[in-house]
């Protein structure tokens, strides 16, 4: 121990001294080195040398200037390295969108990264020597990452707690406390050890472990609570989830539309040995136009089984006449008579993905196909249809915000979340949105059915355990009974209201005692 901290003072003195270029080169390569904790990499003791870093950067950070622009760049590594595969999507339609990848890349990290620039400005008004810079970080941290998710629609992707995704006992944190909370418990937990270097304390050994500690209180309580749980499915409805595993490219090829289709259509046909009640196909699977067609609803027909439904993605136009006037990224329900019965329209919409922000100034086409935005819809619904349990539908990335996706005052039995990863080809992008949809079920106490054209398609329960699963760039169809819900959560009662007072109260105890110090 004694070495650790002799060492770690020189480590911490060399990084508080550094200036100029050094220090805005060390302050993006350990945010990149954070980003190896998030899935598929999971790497988390990486954490345990980004946020000291962090803290011994900001030692030295004499301006609200320098101050900025360590968390800024700190932020820009940590989403460049994390989010590298969003370029992947402008290499759908290279010939129109490959010049935009370096300015997508470096834009998205840079301006993702204002919101930990700002944080490090905000933690420098209270900055001291010992603990009490560690615990306004972590507060701030996550009052930042909260901020983060509704500021411009909202981007809550790779939160710091979403790494606890590998760690079943971990995560079950979430169901008190949320993804926030498990970030502000991690951040907190990875910079204490920043704390040994520093002289005239006599707590620093026990400060540096206690967020081990509550991490360590996390996963026994969570390991009781996944001890505890029900395992019966018996009298569960079974789904057939099917992953049609369509390149982006091909999809809305007009000479492949059919033949994709068909492919989804065999593969709904399967002979698992289980006759499913209901069948689920992914986000976009089909066109709204394509369902009215005759020879296309007698292929459904087949499908769908009695008295079941097929719960499929569409993307819906409203016309005038030949002209198109409103276009949606819809979920549809199909009955047995292959006819539509009730239309979920998405209500958050990816921004230059489904529509341009600022299209009279932007003269930019959307990276989707389609000749006009999409419209969004009006918000969270709970759908309910004869034999099947009520659900709150999410497409795609309605998925990742934390507390935004089922209603309290209509509370669901399970959440459906159709996607279409194979935007982001064979990269981390498909693993970070499955874990999101870990934390939501966890979160909510609600199972999860994942349903993805590629990307992880599978069955989560509310305790985060994968039942099921097709791998990413797999095609195939598994029928899963679908996991009971259990009582609402803490989380799922109060929302980010949870975490938000925590941060609140741990910055709010941070601040008196500098003041009553200074």
């Amino acid at each position: 121990m004694k070495l650790l901290i002799t060492d770690g003072k020189g480590i911490a003195e060399r990084l508080s001294s550094l200036g100029g270029w050094r220090r805005w080169l060390i302050s993006f390569l350990i945010g990149a080195l954070a980003a190896a904790a998030q899935p598929p990499i999971h790497l988390l003791p990486v954490l345990f040398i980004s946020f000291p870093g962090l803290v011994w950067l900001l030692d030295g950070a004499q301006t609200r200037r320098a101050a900025f622009g360590i968390g800024w760049l700190f932020g820009a590594g940590y989403f460049a390295a994390g989010l590298y595969w969003v370029s992947n999507a402008l290499l759908v339609d290279a010939a129109r969108f490959v010049w935009l990848i370096p300015f997508a890349l470096l834009g998205l990290s840079l301006g993702i990264g204002i919101f930990t620039g700002l944080m490090a400005v905000t933690v420098r008004l209270f900055w001291k020597p010992g603990v009490s810079r560690i615990c306004i970080l972590a507060g701030a941290w996550m009052l930042f990452e909260v901020i983060r998710g509704f500021v411009f629609t909202g981007f809550p992707w790779n939160p710091i707690g979403n790494v606890w995704s590998i760690v079943p006992s971990v995560l079950q944190a979430a169901a008190w406390i949320g993804v926030y909370g498990l970030s502000l418990v991690t951040v907190f937990a990875a910079s204490a050890p920043a704390v040994l270097p520093d002289t005239g304390s006599r707590h620093r050994v026990p400060v540096a472990v206690s967020g081990l500690a509550v991490l360590m209180v996390f996963a026994i309580a969570g390991a009781a609570r996944q001890e505890n749980a029900p395992q019966d499915q018996a009298t569960a409805p079974v789904l057939r989830i099917v992953q049609p595993n369509i390149a982006q490219r091909e999809k809305w090829n007009p000479t492949r539309i059919t033949a994709n289709f068909a492919h989804q259509i065999q593969l709904s046909l399967s002979k698992n040995g289980i006759q499913p009640a209901h069948v689920l196909w992914p986000e976009t699977a089909v066109s709204f136009a394509f369902l009215a067609d005759p020879s296309a609803q007698s292929l459904l027909r087949r499908i769908v089984p009695a008295n079941g439904y097929l719960l499929t993605g569409a993307m819906r136009i409203d016309r005038e006449g030949e002209r198109a006037v409103g276009a949606y990224n819809s979920l549809v329900t199909i009955d047995d008579n292959g006819r539509s019965q009730t239309v979920y329209d998405k209500h958050h919409l990816v921004p230059f993905g489904e529509y341009v922000p600022l299209r009279s100034t932007l003269s930019l086409d959307k990276i989707t196909s389609g000749p006009i935005d999409f419209e969004p819809g009006p918000g969270l619904q709970t759908l309910r249809l004869p034999g099947l349990p009520p659900f709150s539908p999410l497409i795609c990335f309605e998925a990742i915000f934390p507390g935004r996706v089922a209603l309290n005052s209509d509370r669901p039995e399970w959440l459906l979340n159709v996607t279409n990863d194979a935007w982001f080809g064979m990269s981390a992008g498909p693993y970070q949105h499955f874990a999101s949809a870990q934390m939501r079920a966890v979160e909510e106490g609600l199972p999860l059915v994942r349903v993805a054209n590629t990307g992880i398609s599978g069955v989560i329960d509310p305790y985060g355990r994968v039942i099921s699963s097709i791998g990413l760039g797999r095609q195939g169809a598994v029928d899963v009974a679908l996991p009971a819900p259990i009582l609402p959560t803490f989380f799922a009662r109060f929302g980010n209201a949870i975490p938000m007072v925590l941060a609140i109260l741990l910055c709010l105890t941070t601040t008196i005692s500098y003041k009553r110090n200074s």
